[in-house]
């Protein structure tokens, strides 16, 4: 039976892919960063680093856009009483639940065929995340008040897969603590953007860090991105990274945050997704980079930016 185009439509928009720069690179940048600092550590030739970022942007599009089709799949009657997901296509009904399901698997598989191109650590990391961990995010916000915290996990693992792609092994304790900053990051965007939905969320008993800070969500959230930046700028100095990282990446992030934190409104309500999408980097940076333009994705990308400049130098 041949698809309607609303239909149709509504499979595409399941995927998110109509959003690139919403969440869509949020997989990707982690694993970036991580591929970046290692590439430096053996000064990785320039066209094997561009392989690997190409095959983490696809991989991390594909599995953010399964983990997408899963969380509707999850989240179907809750978004049905959610003023901002009541829309969607499942919850709206414009396609099947089994026609999800079939999308979800179709873009999940070839993620399984990239991942074998790895090496044998990475592949089986690759693993614990794609079925132990990124699973459990949409049943968090029915457990506990912290699902941002599990989702800072799902998304800063590509830190370590990243690393382990290049080296083979497990990575440093500074390499984790940069992980343990990226939690917070994605606890500080993912808040902002789960703030719009707070009083619906209450209403329905869903839970999130949105709901947990309740009036103290800003100061909380600037103790998110002090940790944040300061565990970009430990990890930075214990891995050798030079004064280009701490000015361009750590200074970089210092300087976003606070323009993000002092420029948020909480009574607008479409503020609470412009700082989610917004792209204030072409302000300050090149076009090229417009991949990292929302809000948030200019912090991972001029994050990156100071890891590559570091990494270009020792080629």
């Amino acid at each position: 039976m041949a698809l309607t185009a609303a239909q149709a439509r509504g499979y595409f928009e399941l995927t998110r892919l109509h959003k690139p720069l919403m969440g869509n690179t949020y997989l990707f940048w982690p694993c970036a960063w991580g591929l970046t600092i290692a590439a430096r550590n053996v000064a990785l030739p320039l066209e094997d680093y561009v392989v690997r970022l190409v095959l983490f942007f696809i991989g991390g599009m594909l599995i953010h856009s399964a983990n997408c089709v899963y969380n509707d799949i999850c989240d179907i009657e809750f978004d049905r009483q959610v003023e901002r997901t009541r829309k969607r296509p499942l919850a709206a009904g414009v396609i099947s639940v089994k026609g999800a399901v079939i999308t979800g698997v179709s873009i999940f598989l070839p993620n399984l065929y990239l991942i074998t191109l790895m090496n044998d650590l990475s592949f089986k990391l690759s693993l614990i995340g794609m079925f132990l961990i990124h699973p459990f995010y949409p049943l968090m916000k029915r457990w506990t008040y912290w699902p941002q915290a599990w989702l800072g996990l799902s998304f800063n693992w590509g830190i370590v897969v990243g690393w382990v792609c290049v080296h083979g092994r497990m990575p440093p304790p500074a390499l984790w603590v940069m992980v343990f900053g990226g939690v917070c990051w994605t606890i500080l965007y993912d808040t902002i953007y789960a703030v719009q939905d707070r009083e619906d969320d209450k209403r329905i008993g869903v839970k999130s860090t949105a709901v947990l800070f309740g009036d103290s969500v800003k100061p909380i959230l600037a103790i998110m991105a002090a940790i944040f930046i300061s565990a970009l700028a430990y990890s930075g100095k214990v891995l050798g990274q030079s004064s280009t990282f701490l000015l361009v990446s750590c200074g970089g992030a210092l300087l976003h945050s606070i323009w993000q934190l002092t420029s948020w409104s909480l009574s607008e309500y479409k503020d609470h997704r412009a700082k989610f999408e917004v792209r204030p980097i072409t302000v300050y940076c090149s076009s090229l980079l417009s991949i990292g333009a929302q809000s948030n994705g200019a912090i991972a990308c001029l994050v990156w930016l100071g890891l590559f400049v570091d990494y270009y130098r020792v080629l």
